[in-house]
């Protein structure tokens, strides 16, 4: 069975004692491919050293919208030279953050505009976060033409209203540990109505554990419990829903299947 952890964060600090084993953990689990996301000045560089020591591990780049105030005159460039790189799938995480209040919400959305546009001139797919914002996600991807590139929302957890226009502007949706949660209502029914050429699973470790290792640090070996919650709610098999999934992230970033 191969799986493929959409969404991680391999370069956390929180692996720093033992990331070789957490990698060959998620090897184990039946995790062939996984997308590591660098989003701010220190995870990008980190992010890129993981895609280019492992050949199953591949890089997504951006400028997070926690970290869009810190944002400065290049770093749209430096973006732009390393998705040149064959190990480099997409731009992101970008996105709106309204929960955390690092960075003014006029900021978030002109860093967000910029990196469309990028990725647009690049023809590279993006990968969003959305926090409490899905209004103004849905009102920019659309403004910004965002369709053009498609890409992922990451970690969904908006309505069925809000999943169709992000779907009908060419996104997949991306779920994770939440949908593992007894009280996690709103992500299960709407991966219930996602088509199967549309769904991607991911982990976003070291945070949103899935049940039942909620509380504690999450890593991408758990991205098989995602599959396996995923695979239940489609009235499927979980190894039916692993290699959907695994040929939806694969064409979704560009990846050759070797």
């Amino acid at each position: 069975m191969e799986l493929f952890d959409t969404h991680t964060h391999l370069d956390s600090p929180s692996f720093n004692e033992d990331r070789e084993q957490i990698i060959s953990n998620a090897v184990e689990a039946g995790v062939t491919r996984m997308v590591n996301v660098g989003f701010n000045r220190e995870t990008i560089p980190s992010t890129m050293e993981l895609a280019e020591t492992y050949d199953f591990i591949y890089a997504a780049v951006g400028w997070h919208p926690v970290d869009a105030i810190t944002m400065q005159d290049g770093d749209l460039e430096w973006i732009a030279s390393l998705c040149k790189h064959e190990k480099v799938v997409a731009i992101g995480e970008i996105g709106l953050d309204y929960h955390w209040d690092t960075s003014p919400k006029d900021v978030q959305q002109r860093v967000l505009r910029q990196q469309i546009g990028l990725a647009r001139e690049l023809g590279m797919p993006i990968v969003i976060h959305n926090r409490d914002a899905h209004e103004d996600i849905v009102k920019i991807l659309r403004e910004e033409k965002a369709h053009e590139v498609g890409g992922i929302m990451h970690s969904f957890s908006g309505s069925w209203e809000i999943a169709k226009l992000c779907l009908n502007m060419e996104f997949h949706l991306s779920f994770g540990g939440p949908i593992t949660f007894k009280n996690a209502r709103q992500p299960k029914e709407v991966l219930a109505q996602v088509p199967l050429d549309r769904l991607l699973i991911e982990t976003d470790s070291p945070y949103l554990t899935p049940h039942p290792f909620r509380g504690k640090r999450n890593e991408s070996a758990y991205v098989r419990l995602v599959a396996e919650a995923a695979a239940q709610i489609k009235g499927i098999s979980v190894e039916e829903l692993a290699a959907i999934t695994t040929k939806n992230g694969l064409e979704r970033f560009y990846i050759r299947r070797e």
